[in-house]
């Protein structure tokens, strides 16, 4: 791993730049500034989790499969293929809908440490209750980006497994989570010894549970 190379949270939030952050902001009820902090905090907590359940092989190969059949990404994203204007315009104006999705994605990323995780976020940003909902709008937008890159890249099981892994350790090490220390944060995507946060989940995905879209 190469600490200069842009990790794929790098990437994303450079893609929400503008715009999306304005639409994340307005939403939210934060300023710009709060807004973007605390993205940049949730994106590498968010991947960072999706690689301690993809560093199980069986895990990779679900999650895989669940970005090739459910998050495919929309025509019209330009040359980074992701259409980041459209897809929260969906998840804006879908209601309850749209925060079922990205709720069913959490659960599955976290399992039974997603409350925990929901709380450490919102305590290192100080946006409180509000960062479940942030997880909730985020979490869509990272399978549909981490589905372009999958199809861009060619990525097979094996490769994806190990490109969010690097991110999982970039997350864990000192300000790897938006810049804040570690804390109740990094200690959640630690706690991979067992494998049992949401790998149980995660492996059923096949089944369609992760988001459900066709």
């Amino acid at each position: 791993m190469n600490p200069s190379t842009p990790s794929l949270a790098d990437e994303l939030m450079a893609q929400l730049q503008g715009a999306p952050l304005q639409q994340l902001s307005s939403q939210l009820g934060t300023d710009a500034t709060q807004t973007r902090s605390a993205v940049a905090t949730a994106l590498p907590l968010l991947l960072g989790a999706l690689g301690r359940n993809a560093a199980q092989p069986q895990g990779a190969e679900a999650l895989l499969g669940a970005l090739q059949r459910d998050h495919q990404p929309a025509a019209g994203g330009g040359a980074g293929g992701l259409d980041l204007g459209g897809l929260l315009g969906a998840l804006l104006g879908g209601g309850g809908a749209a925060g079922g999705q990205g709720a069913d994605i959490l659960g599955h990323v976290f399992g039974s440490q997603r409350s925990q995780a929901e709380a450490g976020l919102g305590q290192a940003t100080g946006l409180g209750a509000n960062a479940g909902q942030l997880l909730q709008l985020l979490a869509p937008i990272v399978m549909s980006f981490l589905a372009q890159r999958v199809q861009s890249g060619g990525l097979d099981a094996g490769s994806l497994g190990r490109t969010l892994g690097h991110e999982r350790d970039r997350a864990q090490q000192p300000g790897g989570l938006g810049g804040l220390g570690g804390g109740a944060l990094g200690s959640l995507l630690d706690q991979d010894g067992d494998g049992q946060v949401g790998l149980s989940d995660l492996v059923k995905l096949g089944g369609g549970l992760f988001g459900g879209r066709r």
